[in-house]
């Protein structure tokens, strides 16, 4: 278990949906892959390359019928995998139990 594991709150899930964003540049970014999420925020893979406390709407696509789930947050950090690719990590000003319920239907059951 490492430091972020005993800071955190609610339990990461592995969460690998369809997600587009918008970041405070109002441009929507097709190469997004959602790797993992929890209540209070969320990590993806992008091709963006996404700066501290960036405001960022994602929309992911839950396979459910419905229509996209809307999730909003700040870039909490951001690093680069490769030439192309950066991690970035979400928090969620405000946690939504009922979206995070949604969601957790689709995560891979371990």
């Amino acid at each position: 278990m490492n430091v972020d594991d005993e800071r955190r709150i609610f339990e990461r899930f592995s969460a690998r949906l369809p997600t587009k964003f918008k970041d405070s540049r109002d441009e929507f970014g097709t190469d997004v892959f959602l790797r993992d999420a929890s209540a209070s925020g969320m990590h993806i893979l992008t091709s963006e390359h996404m700066h501290l406390d960036d405001p960022v709407t994602l929309e992911v696509e839950i396979p459910d019928g419905g229509r996209p789930m809307v999730l909003r947050g700040r870039v909490m950090w951001s690093r680069p995998v490769n030439a192309v690719m950066w991690e970035v990590g979400l928090k969620f000003p405000e946690i939504n139990f009922i979206k995070m319920s949604r969601l957790l239907k689709f995560a891979p059951q371990s």
